[in-house]
């Protein structure tokens, strides 16, 4: 067994599991922009924070593995490989998405939420566009810019 598909099943692994928290703290956005209810909005809050501390180490090995994964094929194949340069992109989308999230957590921790629910909808959908994105270009390895 290599060591490149040790990297790849951790890989997949926590992405999975990270995934798991970014479909779902958006929808706690959501239902806590919604609520009127001080103990509930209290709920969401205890929710929102363990939910984005739990899936961020997460979101930290699902970068590790990634960079051990390319570490493992090499510098020549990264630079050719133009396909994993536009995955990337999304990928830094999506980690910036993430750590707007942690913002976001903050501004309904001191109950300064300005958004509506329908924002949060909005935003909830980002991260299942970008990781339809990255799917199809890290299965499908579309010959881009050559």
């Amino acid at each position: 067994m290599s060591a490149l598909l040790i990297y790849k099943a951790l890989h997949i692994f926590f992405l999975i599991a990270w995934f798991a928290g970014i479909f779902y703290l958006p929808r706690l956005f959501v239902y806590h922009a919604e609520t009127n209810s001080e103990d509930v909005s209290e709920l969401f809050k205890a929710m929102e924070r363990r939910l984005i501390y739990f899936v961020s180490p997460f979101a930290l090995f699902t970068l590790i593995f990634g960079v051990l994964m390319i570490m493992e094929y090499g510098m020549a194949w990264f630079k050719m490989s133009y396909w994993l340069h536009a995955k990337l992109v999304l990928v830094i989308l999506l980690y910036a998405h993430f750590g707007y999230c942690y913002t976001i957590v903050k501004q309904f921790k001191r109950d300064q939420n300005t958004r509506s629910p329908r924002f949060y909808r909005i935003f909830n959908e980002i991260p299942v566009i970008l990781l339809i994105g990255i799917i199809f270009l890290a299965v499908l390895k579309p010959a881009i810019g050559s």
